[in-house]
């Protein structure tokens, strides 16, 4: 068994508890948790499963860092500090853990990473034998091995896009939704994951990730931006009231760009309501989906769905970025120190957990 801490207990943290714990090759060892309020918790409470697993979570990083562990899921958010995000990954490797995290955007693809990001975690990995591995909650898959994955299924291809296509009305994390992405702000407020060349630092890894496995040559990589204001006022039952005239739906792409033309697309369309921007991609049902569309002879289309923590897609999505991680870990465990990608590391079957029961 991989002893596994996970650190943090927000909505990714919570669904990584549950991963952890349904993974047969993986025990939870520790949860580590930054508000002095959840000290002492026990994880499956703070995880909302209804029952216990035996674990309480600390506030203290380094007994956790100290305690025997093999593993750490780091899901604490990078988006506010992605400094602080950084130096908790670094100690974690330097002390000889297989980490894996979304919280990095910049190691999405550590080849074209900044040197700032990548050369800490070399020298923490060339220091201390640990390892790292960062995919997104967006979730990375579906920007990169799923992708990449159906383009082997076609033969002549023109472009690859991979959407996804949210309503965020019931995403609980109104800081994220109001102020990083600026829904329910006048359409002059610029929102910070919205500001030019921010989209290319988020995503762009994984526009040259696809590029280096496809063999294309990037001309380079260009954003597209476009907001839509709400025609009338909406309440949230997750984020409370959006008036009228202030943002309500945003579709950006941040494009790989190929002799020219862009052939690699990665495009996000975000709504706080169904009725703003209906003329945009709609998600087939419910509030949410995934696609990749390669165009090409045959043109392939490929939607997945995902609900969790009772029926809400948003969460869905976040588990199966979180799956993809927590599946690593076992992966990550023989092949050794390293600074590994979504190319490196396999999506392998759920060996062990076909009708596993949960405790």
């Amino acid at each position: 068994m991989i002893r596994t801490a996970v650190w943090g207990t927000g909505n990714v943290g919570r669904l990584a508890i549950a991963a952890v714990d349904a993974h047969p090759a993986l025990e939870l060892a520790a949860v580590l948790v930054r508000d002095p309020a959840k000290a002492g918790r026990d994880a499956g409470d703070l995880a909302g499963l209804g029952r216990r697993l035996g674990v309480a979570a600390t506030t203290d990083a380094g007994a956790v860092l100290a305690g025997g562990h093999r593993a750490v899921v780091y899901a604490a958010s990078g988006d506010v500090r992605p400094d602080g995000a950084l130096a908790d990954v670094v100690r974690a490797v330097r002390t000889g853990h297989i980490v894996v995290t979304p919280a990095l955007y910049a190691l999405y693809d550590p080849a074209s990473a900044p040197a700032e990001m990548r050369d800490p975690v070399l020298a923490a990995v060339a220091e201390g034998g640990g390892a790292l591995f960062v995919s997104g909650v967006d979730p990375g898959w579906g920007n990169d091995v799923l992708p990449l994955l159906v383009s082997g299924l076609g033969g002549a291809i023109d472009a690859v896009r991979c959407q996804e296509i949210f309503d965020y009305s019931a995403y609980d994390q109104e800081d994220s939704v109001r102020h990083l992405v600026g829904m329910g702000h006048p359409l002059d407020y610029e929102p910070p994951m919205l500001a030019p060349t921010v989209p290319t630092m988020v995503w762009g890894g994984q526009i040259r990730l696809m590029a280096r496995a496809l063999g294309a040559e990037l001309d380079g990589i260009r954003e597209t931006l476009d907001r839509r204001p709400l025609e009338h006022g909406v309440t949230t039952a997750a984020m409370g009231d959006f008036a009228a005239g202030t943002q309500g739906a945003v579709r950006f792409e941040v494009q790989g760009v190929v002799a020219g033309e862009p052939r690699l697309v990665i495009e996000h369309v975000t709504r706080i309501h169904p009725s703003c921007a209906p003329d945009w991609p709609q998600p087939p049902s419910g509030d949410g989906a995934h696609r990749v569309v390669i165009e090409g002879d045959p043109r392939i289309e490929v939607t997945v769905e995902a609900t969790a923590e009772g029926g809400n897609r948003a969460a869905g999505g976040n588990a199966t970025a979180v799956g993809r991680l927590v599946h690593a870990i076992e992966w990550l465990a023989g092949a050794g120190p390293g600074l590994y990608d979504a190319l490196d590391v396999p999506l392998r079957p759920a060996t062990g957990r076909l009708g596993r029961k949960r405790a």
